[in-house]
């Protein structure tokens, strides 16, 4: 049985030479299990090496019976005892290596379900109450009448049918019609000729990923409440389009003049949104079906931290762009999610809640989705890897959650809505969303 070392999602180097650091990382995160795991994954590498090391000098001791058998037939001597000796040792590396493997899979799952080490930017916190509030732009609006929400908004003006979504698919779905329709499609639009004008390569991913590539990607058992699985079949569909981008380049090794490579992903996007139930249940704001524009960054690792803040800026300039209220928030440890390093999100102001609500999440993934997909880079052609590239992922437009702020925003007094200027030559110059279209 040949043994083979497997992609290492934290770095196990670090976890040996400095587990304390490692732990105190962990605990920042406030989830016992990752320390559980940590000891666990300690405890199960020192065994595998052991018995690695073992297994070598088994194969070592093997070779040596090997060679003096054939010297004592070549002589005409008796060599039985000295197969027997080999066959006993056949025997005792048959259990080693079952035992090495069995502790190589262990560990692989174990480090498959650690999560990212954080970065020291990343504040303190329990949830997303913690997060810690780094700017703000634009007023509120002020309205001298009674508001409605986007939901009555767009039924109103027949713009949307929840109750014949619902008796066709289910709840949180939806159908979008009229100038509705001509907005969702006018955001995406509007997001991708901005990002491409500042280099972004468009991308339609396929909408369907297998397993292997989901688990490179993110911790699985984490979304679990969230992926549409396909009934007998090894696919996924997705949740995001950073997912297939990220896997885009799975077991590849990119050149370094290539970096950064900046991806605008479109896709329409799949979430069971199983554990939000009774939450934010009306209206198109959390459905199991929306659109997004996304960008994703591979990138050298000394670049990560400055591109997180270009994707951070990107996705300020298309809100501002719009017109729309936002803060950003620096998100905590206890909020942050398995994969990213740091994390920032923007959220803008929905009138009708009276509340900023999240709209954009931006993250810097560091090492830790390139090392599950196994994703290195090198300086030139046929030389060797110098190591793991860095991700980045934000929204840059998710349309659902950006038409429930313009719709309250741009709201006025006798029910119609305005459009943004950005939008109006992606919406047939439409400037007013009324009956009469």
């Amino acid at each position: 049985m040949r043994i083979t070392r497997v992609n290492q999602m934290l770095d196990i180097k670090l976890i040996r030479e400095n587990p304390d650091y490692v732990k105190s990382n962990l605990e920042k995160r406030g989830n016992p299990e990752n320390l559980s795991m940590l000891e666990d994954l300690i405890a199960t590498d020192k065994q595998w090496r052991q018995n690695l090391t073992s297994l070598n000098d088994l194969r070592h001791d093997r070779k040596q019976v090997t060679i003096e058998i054939a010297k004592l037939k070549k002589g005409g001597n008796d060599a039985s005892s000295q197969v027997e000796k080999a066959k006993a040792i056949d025997a005792q590396i048959t259990t080693v290596e079952k035992q090495v493997a069995m502790q190589e899979q262990k560990e692989r799952d174990l480090l498959l379900r650690l999560p990212n080490l954080l970065d020291e930017s990343v504040p303190f916190g329990k949830d997303s109450n913690d997060n810690v509030q780094i700017k703000t732009w634009g007023e509120t609006p002020k309205f001298n009448f009674q508001i409605k929400n986007h939901i009555d908004l767009a039924q109103n003006l027949g713009l949307i049918d929840m109750e014949r979504a619902g008796k066709v698919s289910g709840a949180r779905f939806f159908f979008l019609k009229n100038q509705l329709t001509l907005l969702d499609f006018a955001l995406m639009n509007f997001a991708l000729h901005e990002l491409t004008k500042k280099g972004y390569t468009p991308i339609e991913p396929p909408y369907l990923m297998n397993k292997k590539a989901y688990e490179g990607v993110t911790a699985l058992e984490d979304f679990a409440d969230v992926l549409y699985k396909i009934e007998n079949e090894d696919l996924y569909l997705i949740a995001t389009s950073e997912h297939p981008m990220a896997a885009m380049y799975m077991s590849e090794v990119l050149k370094e003049q290539e970096m950064p490579l900046k991806l605008a992903g479109l896709s329409t996007c799949f979430r069971k949104e199983a554990g939000a139930h009774g939450k934010d249940t009306r209206g198109i704001f959390r459905t199991h079906q929306f659109n997004k524009i996304e960008q994703f960054i591979f990138c050298k690792p000394e670049d990560s931290k400055k591109l997180h803040e270009e994707l951070l800026s990107n996705a300020e300039d298309l809100l501002q762009k719009l017109g729309l209220p936002y803060r950003v928030v620096n998100v905590c440890t206890g909020d942050i999610g398995t994969v990213a390093a740091k994390k920032y999100d923007i959220e803008a102001w929905m009138p009708a809640m009276n509340d900023y609500r999240e709209v954009v999440s931006c993250s810097n993934c560091t090492d830790y989705q390139a090392r599950r997909l196994g994703i290195r880079y090198r300086e030139k052609e046929g030389a060797p890897p110098k190591g793991f590239l860095h991700t980045l992922n934000s929204t840059a437009i998710a349309t659902g959650r950006t038409i429930v702020a313009l719709l309250e925003n741009n709201q006025l007094e006798d029910g119609t809505i305005k459009v943004p200027k950005v939008l109006q030559k992606y919406m047939n110059d439409i400037e007013i969303i009324d009956k009469n279209r």
